[in-house]
């Protein structure tokens, strides 16, 4: 990887993490707060990602030339399940679980979802990347145990699922020739399951505009475009490292509070990012130091 690769990534990735902070955001003050039900959320924001992703590809499309790879590919049925399954027990689980026991749930199986089906593809992770995920959860869990509660059966199962979802998802990015296509017809395909999905609650429906803003930006920006980030920065990342790099969103939820809401920064959060930033770059350099050694080992 050359040095403009290298950057592209680490902007990319850095965007993309950005995103997914600011999504957790909207979802806790959407859901946490009542102002709309976990239903309508979910319907507002995947179909709001697909009406922002089209006029994306509309305006793209008018001035540049799309290439026979890039329009060849679509996308997948099973991204687009998995999109739709994280999205609806992700909003569902948010209204039975405090922030702190909602994020261990879906981090933690976020991260045995991608490592595990890494393992089961071939990969070989070295005691060093081995190392950093260990240390970064560490960190990670430091910075959420006070908030971390008993969940309740069905909000861990939820959770739980979204996770797995989500760790899936993130992994059929990760072979995308244009992740904006791929992105846009993965949730131009949830639509049949939203519109369903849209029939079956409209007795239980609850809104306020707040909620319908806030699902609308989580759906349009920080999903829709947010999702489109990660999958290109996912071309030049491994399965472990995507996994352990999502660690950081609490922090950066937590450091956006810090500078947009004048929070206060506590010790905990302090030593919860050094731990969980330590824990990535042993990661990263773990990686580079299995690829140097590879040639060692055939020569």
């Amino acid at each position: 990887m050359n040095n403009n690769t290298l950057f592209k990534t680490i902007t990319l990735t850095g965007l993309a993490l950005i995103a997914f902070a600011a999504n957790s955001v909207l979802c806790r003050l959407a859901l946490g707060y009542e102002t709309i039900d976990a239903a309508s959320f979910t319907v507002i924001r995947l179909l709001s990602g697909s009406i922002v992703l089209l006029l994306i590809i509309v305006s793209t499309a008018r001035s540049t030339t799309r290439n026979a790879t890039s329009t060849s590919t679509k996308g997948s049925w099973t991204a687009s399940l998995m999109l739709f399954i994280y999205a609806i027990t992700f909003s569902y689980a948010y209204t039975s679980l405090d922030t702190g026991t909602g994020a261990l749930i879906l981090f933690g199986s976020v991260q045995i979802t991608m490592i595990l089906l890494a393992l089961f593809s071939g990969t070989r992770l070295h005691i060093t990347e081995w190392s950093g995920v260990v240390i970064a959860f560490a960190g990670f869990i430091y910075l959420v145990l006070p908030e971390v509660t008993t969940p309740s059966a069905s909000g861990f199962m939820l959770m739980t699922t979204a996770g797995i979802a989500w760790g899936i998802y993130t992994l059929k990015g990760r072979a995308s020739k244009d992740p904006l296509m791929d992105t846009a017809y993965n949730f131009f395909r949830t639509t049949p399951l939203v519109l369903l999905l849209a029939i079956f609650t409209m007795n239980n429906i609850n809104y306020s505009s707040e909620g319908i803003v806030l699902a609308l930006l989580s759906g349009g920006i920080t999903s829709g475009i947010g999702y489109t980030i990660w999958y290109i920065a996912l071309r030049q990342l491994s399965a472990t490292q995507a996994a352990v790099l999502q660690l950081s969103v609490p922090i950066i939820a937590a450091l956006g509070g810090i500078i947009f809401v004048a929070e206060a920064i506590t010790f905990r959060l302090a030593v919860s990012a050094i731990i969980v930033l330590g824990g990535i770059l042993t990661v990263v350099l773990g990686k580079y130091y299995a690829s140097q050694q590879k040639p060692a080992i055939k020569t």
